[in-house]
């Protein structure tokens, strides 16, 4: 008899300490991407706000904050983003670190849109001038050549 209790007591212990099931919830949808969240830069960042439009539905938009040499290259990436196209105003939301900003240097932003793996669009460069947030607006997105 008092191995039984003994066990009754392990075994109620036992279900006692395991997590219940969790049934799955509209919460356990995949995150939205982080530049559509609307969460606050933090204050040793600054952004780059604005919409690309034009990128077609199923698209995949790259972005990057570029430093440029005289030759017109790309030397360094100060920051990049990943979207969707939509077909609709793409909202971006490019956070980089002003400290790497380097001054008296060109820095660009641009942009390239892809579809099946092919160029369709890109952005024309958009010269950066400060290390300071900016709101870009919007920019038209061109055929690429």
């Amino acid at each position: 008899m008092r191995a039984l209790s003994v066990l009754s007591l392990a075994a109620l212990l036992v279900a006692c300490s395991s997590e219940p099931p969790v049934a799955p919830t509209s919460a356990s949808k995949p995150a939205a991407p982080r530049q559509q969240a609307e969460e606050p830069t933090p204050a040793h960042l600054r952004e780059l706000r604005g919409q690309l439009l034009g990128a077609p539905a199923g698209s995949e938009v790259e972005m990057a904050l570029l430093v440029i040499d005289d030759r017109d290259r790309p030397q360094q990436l100060l920051a990049s983003l990943r979207l969707s196209g939509t077909g609709q105003a793409l909202p971006f939301k490019l956070t980089f670190n002003p400290e790497v900003f380097p001054q008296g240097r060109r820095v660009e932003l641009r942009a390239r849109v892809s579809q099946s793996g092919q160029l369709v669009q890109r952005l024309a460069p958009q010269r950066i001038l400060q290390a300071e947030s900016q709101a870009l607006g919007p920019l038209q997105l061109e055929r690429a050549p």
